[in-house]
């Protein structure tokens, strides 16, 4: 017989817990269960309370029972967040299986970024449905909170106030009519306490079974008075979160030396250089290096090895994995015979898997009670500060702007001498060249990783009165003020270029006689050396790019020329924000009451970004820093004046039909009507039918309009020119070549809004206490895409964009990838919701499941084009990777005062990249897997009350210590990437976590 693992029983298990229960469920007695969370209406406690109160839930301004909305809204419980160990908005966020799997997180964007991502730093977003960051809708007590200062687009989940939440309602709909147009692919509603009295005290931790990347948090709630009795109440949440660094080279599953699976990196920039065969340059080599000009042929073959040597890989060397992190070059699965030589570096294993990061918030509220009236005043903020760090700089020797050369000289003759002679060995012909310096490409790992160091903080402060009018009408209105000012600086790993890159440079600089390519003297010169900057340093010799060591006065030179400490950039979003509204009944009918909610929303918003002044023309360079000043904005403000209304008609007993509406007026976009309908179908208590259509409209975040206009190099060796390689992959087959085009990117000042259209439908069961199950059908229609397209997308669809193409002497040397109204996107999915319960040896036994199963993923980028292939299951570099399958399943057992949790996070597997060798057929590798698998964990926890001001949990966190499925992210054209992916694993491996909490 078949072996079948405890793993395989146990994702069936908890996959059909849910289902399994349906038979005990109906038996059940009537009691409420303790745990779970919902994604019919609401809480497991809340499932079928017979009489409850109607209150205000997200998605509707009408006050009504949770437990019957006829939208899908899941809400989440402090108890949920706790079964599951999250301890944070953006692990929340990650858990969701509505939520996408785009580069939302902090581990996603660690890395080297480029296009959107840029400019992410220390942000962590949410992403409903796959719509993107900008298309979620994210609100603190029904009210929006401030985008990013740096992004000016997506909000930063970690400025919530996580330790005041009472719950978090994720309404999976549309709600343009209510909460503005933008909310495309949903609202996540965080709602905090209200009238808390006493003391809370919650101490957490979380640390990996190798103790490393600590998770620690502190936090603290005080509340005072009795709004009932007392009129008024006041409290305030402090939270302090620590999340320390987890590298790459901390975990063995980083590994981008993996041949055999189809993996290898794509670098010849090593920490032990790699020497190049660079011609003359006036000011440090002016008759050329010991390569030029020389005979590379690779003997016995007809190879030129003009891509790259390095004399670790040369026959009788020490071989290119005798230093950390490296690999020989693998020629053929990057097909480039030229680099036959060449030795590589893991870069993924440089990069940091979890940034560290520290976290203040605080929240306060103020609420007195003025009759039946109640005013309130709230504040709250956030003071965080990430680390970036990523691989250390690359510095790729050239003939004008990167002019490397290792000189002979006394202070190098025996480096240089002991380097000629295995050279000379298997090239005899460069033995005319000796003495000519060597030109070469070097990775600078004593210069630490490259670091973008930013500071987050946020604030919000707001006054709200609601209360009744007469009947059973009742208004609510508030004013709020929110911003978000975020600055990032250099860390390590950058230093000062010292010669002048460009002639504008030249020319600002005011030196005499300056020239592109010429040394720079206002940069910093390090002690020994006789040019400025980086590069004087290294044509020094004082630093040996041939071996891992350097000596104590190398280090001190390296960092006399640092730029640790300079301003990278910055940026300020605010918001002002009112709003008014009043609800209650119109008049009867047969089935109730009809009711009315209309309201007006005013708010403005405002951004600037400001850049660097040291990276003005008339500074001295810093190298390979992404600097922004290109994109400064000095301040640009919108205004959204809003009306609203939503009516609520109980056409039958069983037939009730909502229909809303929103009129918005954009400032520089006009006004747009968005309505919104929605019905529930209710034949029987148990059974319910749901349905909605809404309209939505989006315009460009201030960045995709007035961002300047960003040039950037393209080193990879991935990409062809479709039009003369109809394979698309690099190869020796004529027009096959490798082509490296330069890419624009920035705003465009003539963009439109998006459009969109959706609907759903779906089915809730509740036949008993105990049992609930919904599935919903949702499909979301996107027009005039605001985005910008890849480097790949333009070239995949080449022939729609041919004034984005720019070529010299018919090779592709430039594209344009300005954002623009791209198109069309079309999206389609289940939800699927399962809780069940049953009473078990004098406890309680629940279950539940929620799943998001994606139907239809598909775009086009002109309105003429044909729709693109399915992306479900596909790798993709940037945007959302759209796996067909998402769960989170869990059993928890509850008796008396202990609480016993059992769960299953399930994410499917997708197709895997190929490189270039794989993909044009010319190489084959044994363990190449198309498919990456499906990633499984399970987490286990027991909360025990040892009375009632006391609680304790502990639980472990991926309790197989599974590691992230094999994956090939690593991207040729930015180098980013590695064996995992980041938008889809967790990376830490099991860990512990404790939980305490005390309240007096």
């Amino acid at each position: 017989m078949r072996a079948v693992s405890i793993k395989t029983v146990l994702t069936i298990g908890c996959a059909m817990g849910a289902l399994a229960a349906m038979p005990t469920a109906a038996a059940a007695q009537d009691q409420t269960a303790d745990e779970g969370t919902s994604v019919t209406s609401a809480p497991a406690d809340q499932v079928t309370s017979p009489g409850q109160t109607a209150i205000i839930v997200t998605g509707s301004r009408i006050k009504q029972d949770p437990t019957k909305s006829s939208l899908p809204l899941q809400v989440i419980t402090t108890k949920d967040l706790t079964r599951e160990g999250i301890n944070s908005p953006e692990q929340l966020i990650s858990f969701l299986s509505t939520n996408g799997n785009g580069a939302d997180n902090l581990a996603s964007n660690s890395d080297v970024t480029s296009g959107a991502q840029r400019g992410t730093n220390g942000l962590s977003a949410a992403n409903l449905r796959g719509q993107g960051a900008s298309s979620t809708l994210v609100l603190l007590n029904g009210r929006r909170v401030a985008a990013h200062g740096l992004t000016g687009s997506a909000v930063d989940v970690n400025q919530i106030p996580f330790a005041a939440l009472e719950r978090v309602e994720v309404l999976k709909d549309g709600a343009s009519a209510l909460y503005g147009t933008d909310a495309v692919g949903g609202v996540i509603n965080f709602i905090t306490r209200t009238d808390f009295e006493g003391v809370d005290l919650t101490g957490f931790t979380d640390i990996t079974q190798e103790g490393d990347s600590p998770i620690y948090r502190l936090s603290g709630t005080v509340g005072y008075g009795n709004l009932a009795e007392q009129g008024f109440n006041i409290m305030a949440s402090v939270s302090k979160s620590w999340n320390g660094i987890l590298r790459g080279s901390d975990r063995d599953f980083v590994n981008g030396n993996q041949p055999n699976r189809g993996l290898s990196v794509d670098t010849r920039g090593t920490p032990i250089a790699t020497m190049m065969a660079n011609g003359a340059n006036a000011f440090f080599a002016p008759d050329g290096s010991l390569l030029s000009g020389a005979d590379l042929t690779i003997p016995g073959t007809t190879i030129n090895a003009n891509g790259g040597i390095n004399v670790l890989d040369l026959p009788g060397g020490a071989g290119c994995d005798s230093f950390d992190g490296g690999m020989a070059y693998d020629h053929e699965l990057w097909a480039n015979d030229s680099a036959y030589y060449a030795c590589a570096w893991d870069t993924g294993r440089a990069a940091i898997l979890q940034q560290p990061l520290e976290t203040l918030t605080y929240y306060g509220r103020a609420t007195v009670a003025l009759g039946q009236h109640q005013l309130s005043f709230e504040v709250t903020g956030s003071d965080a500060d990430s680390s970036k760090q990523f691989s250390s700089n690359q510095y790729a020797g050239n003939t004008s702007t990167t002019p490397l050369y290792y000189p002979l000289n006394p202070l190098t003759e025996d480096t240089y001498n002991e380097i000629y002679n295995q050279l000379v060995e298997v090239f005899p012909d460069i033995a005319q060249n000796y003495g000519k310096p060597i030109a070469y490409r070097w990775r600078c790992t004593v210069c630490g990783p490259r670091e973008y160091k930013t500071n987050t903080k946020t604030f919000r402060a707001g006054a709200f009165i609601e209360g009744p009018i007469g009947g059973d009408w009742d208004y609510r209105a508030g004013g709020s003020y929110a911003q978000s000012e975020a600055s990032s600086v250099l860390g390590s790993g950058y230093s000062y270029r010292g010669v002048f890159s460009s002639a504008d440079r030249a020319t600002s600089s005011g030196v005499p006689g300056a020239v592109r390519g010429s040394p720079d003297p206002r940069a910093p010169t390090a002690p020994g050396a006789t040019d400025p900057g980086i590069i004087g340093l290294l044509n020094s010799g004082i630093i040996n790019p041939f071996s891992i060591y350097q000596t104590p006065e190398a280090l001190a030179a390296l960092k006399a020329v640092s730029a640790d400490g300079t301003v990278l950039y910055g940026g300020k979003y605010d918001v002002w924000q009112f709003d008014a509204s009043v609800s209650g009944s119109l008049f009867q009918l047969p089935a109730g009451a009809v009711k009315l909610a209309a309201g007006v929303d005013y708010r403005r918003e405002g951004y600037s970004f400001n850049g660097s002044p040291e990276a003005e023309l008339d500074q001295p360079e810093i190298f390979n820093v992404a600097f922004d000043n290109v994109n400064a904005l000095k301040e640009a403000h919108r205004t959204v004046k809003a009306v609203y209304g939503e009516l609520l008609i109980p056409v039958f007993d069983m037939l009730e039909v909502t229909a809303a509406g929103r009129l918005d007026d954009y400032s520089g976009f006009g006004t747009t009507f968005n309505p919104k309908f929605t019905a529930k179908f209710t034949p029987t208590d148990w059974l319910m039918f749901r349905g909605s259509y809404n309209t939505g409209f989006r315009v460009p975040n201030f960045n995709q309009i007035f961002n300047g206009v960003t040039e950037s190099p393209n080193p990879g060796n991935t990409l062809v020119d479709p039009t003369t390689c109809p394979g698309g992959a690099v190869s020796s087959d004529p027009g096959c070549e490798a082509i490296t085009p330069d890419t624009l990117t920035g705003g465009n000042l003539n963009l439109g809004p998006e459009t969109s259209k959706q609907y759903s439908f779906g089915v809730v069961l509740t036949p008993s206490r105990y049992f609930s199950a919904s599935v919903d059908y949702w499909s979301i229609a996107v027009d005039d895409t605001i985005g910008a397209l890849t480097l790949q997308q333009l070239l995949d669809n080449i022939a729609y964009f041919p004034e984005r193409v720019t070529r010299t002497d018919g090779i592709i040397t430039q594209v344009d990838l300005r954002a623009d109204n791209i198109g069309s996107r079309r999206t389609e999915g289940l939800e699927v919701s399962l809780r069940g319960g049953a009473d078990v040896g004098g406890g309680t036994l629940s279950v539940g499941m929620d799943g998001t199963y994606l139907l239809k993923k598909k775009e086009k980028f002109l309105p003429s084009a044909p729709y693109g292939d399915s992306l479900i299951g596909v790798f993709t570099f940037s945007g959302d990777l759209g796996l067909k399958w998402k769960h989170n399943a869990w059993i928890n057992y509850t008796k008396d005062n202990v609480s016993l949790n059992f769960s299953q996070i399930y994410r499917d597997g997708y197709e895997n990249q190929a490189l270039p060798g794989i993909a044009n057929g010319s190489v084959t590798r044994p363990d190449y897997n198309e498919r990456v698998k499906a990633y499984i964990v399970y987490n286990a926890s027991v909360s025990v009350d040892v009375d009632e001001r006391f609680r304790i949990t502990a639980g472990v966190k991926n309790v197989f210590n599974t590691d992230p499925p094999f994956a090939i992210t690593y991207d040729s054209n930015t180098g980013a990437g590695s064996s995992w992916e980041p938008r889809v694993a967790d990376p830490r491996g099991r860990s512990f976590t404790m939980m305490a909490q005390m309240k007096f």
